[in-house]
């Protein structure tokens, strides 16, 4: 059975696709240019006007949007409908300073619904389905992005938001949930807890959908294994809509971009130079349908790579890898670049689960860095001689994965915080 909810465009020819965009792209850079003055003037800046977009090989002529700018246009500086127009706010969570608000009429509402819907489907959601959605719900959008796709698919929909872990179990074996809309990190400690009270023959998970964090292909195979589940990656990020920029299929290769709603370009971080399918670089997207908070070629910071390499799924939209860090948050230690995945990688292929932090502290001017690691019930041990050696092993695998010297403090099972949203990974404190 093939599993799309809009089969005439996840499986549109690469023709019609680009038509859609072509016309789609022209039509918002005229919408940004009449109702954004702040967009106006950047365009300005850089001499471009609509007449100079005729298409999407025009793209790179546009500037580009961060974060920054974003800030700086706190609340309303690049909304592109009258207020009175629009139904919903969403927020970032916990950035610094000022939060980013994205802002939605009906009709982005209901877009946002249907690309969801297209990830629920992906993983083998119908109206025969029971979904929980554990995402938090509020200003954040994992929790209404995906309440609102299994809406549309016509599943039963479990509100839960995040947290009150006896509950989410308890409405879980209660109800038959078949499919999980969580963090993976999340979804990791729910596997845990089920498994410690004997409740695994109890669900009927089938499939889970989670993002919002980055996660590794071994976190993956251990989330799979401990609930029996198909676990799905989803991508999105508040300021282009919420989850269901992306998602992927059953293949599992990689997240097959909405781009009938979303133009994806693949950019040196350094110069901004757009690099050719295949090549590693900084993901940018441009939103072609949004009405009230349409975004031109903004940069994610998310590091990752394009392909249109055939998918035995049959969609034809182009896949985006997993995001292999960020630009700006990765952390340089010793002039080496370090992602929290790389070491997530190496926790799990020694036989630990991920649940870790990272210090990050400057000593004598010197970078140092400690990876406090819980031992599993199979492997702790009381023994100072057996925990110095299994530090050391950590240790040197680290070395191997990431080029420099990481102290390793193996602590006792449970007692790094658990988390119910975003887990926190990484604490520098250095002063940079």
């Amino acid at each position: 059975m093939k599993r799309y909810y809009q089969p005439e465009i996840e499986t549109a020819s690469p023709e019609q696709m680009r038509a859609w965009q072509d016309e789609r792209l022209v039509k918002q850079v005229r919408h940004v240019w009449d109702n954004v003055p702040y967009y106006r003037k950047k365009m300005e800046e850089k001499g471009v006007t609509p007449d100079d977009i005729k298409g999407v090989d025009d793209l790179h002529k546009l500037p580009f949007l961060t974060k920054d700018d974003l800030r700086e246009c706190y609340p309303y500086g690049l909304l592109a409908k009258p207020l009175g127009d629009c139904v919903r706010i969403q927020s970032t969570s916990g950035t610094t300073g000022k939060r980013v608000v994205a802002f939605y009429t009906q009709h982005d509402v209901d877009l946002w619904d249907e690309c969801c819907a297209r990830a629920i489907t992906a993983a083998g959601g119908t109206n025969e389905d029971v979904c929980q959605v554990s995402y938090g719900y509020g200003l954040f959008t994992g929790g209404p992005g995906l309440n609102g796709g299994s809406h549309k698919v016509g599943c039963l929909t479990l509100p839960m938001s995040s947290g009150n872990t006896d509950r989410q179990i308890q409405f879980m074996t209660d109800l038959g949930a078949t499919i999980l809309c969580c963090t993976p990190s999340y979804a990791a400690y729910l596997a845990e807890t089920i498994n410690e009270r004997g409740l695994r023959d109890k669900i009927k998970l089938k499939a889970g959908i989670f993002g919002a964090e980055a996660w590794s292909e071994e976190m993956r195979r251990d989330i799979q294994k401990q609930l029996g589940i198909k676990a799905y990656d989803i991508y999105g990020l508040t300021e282009i809509t919420g989850p269901g920029v992306s998602f992927e299929c059953e293949e599992q290769t990689g997240m097959h971009v909405n781009e009938d709603h979303f133009i994806p370009e693949i950019i040196d971080p350094n110069t901004g130079e757009v690099l050719p399918e295949g090549a590693k670089g900084e993901l940018v997207f441009t939103s072609i349908t949004k009405e009230a908070f349409p975004l031109l070629r903004y940069r994610t910071r998310d590091i990752c790579v394009l392909s249109r390499k055939k998918c035995s799924c049959g969609r034809t939209l182009i896949k985006m890898a997993k995001p292999m860090g960020r630009s700006d948050d990765m952390l340089i230690i010793k002039g080496v670049n370090v992602f929290p995945s790389q070491v997530e990688a190496v926790l799990l292929e020694q036989g630990y689960q991920a649940n870790y932090q990272i210090i990050v502290d400057r000593v004598n001017h010197s970078d140092t860095m400690e990876v406090q690691v819980e031992m599993t019930p199979e492997n702790f041990s009381d023994s100072l001689a057996k925990i110095t050696e299994m530090e050391k092993n950590l240790v040197a695998a680290l070395k191997t994965m990431l080029g420099i010297y990481a102290k390793v403090k193996l602590v006792a099972p449970k007692s790094i915080a658990r988390s119910e949203g975003k887990a926190v990974r990484v604490i520098d404190k250095r002063k940079i």
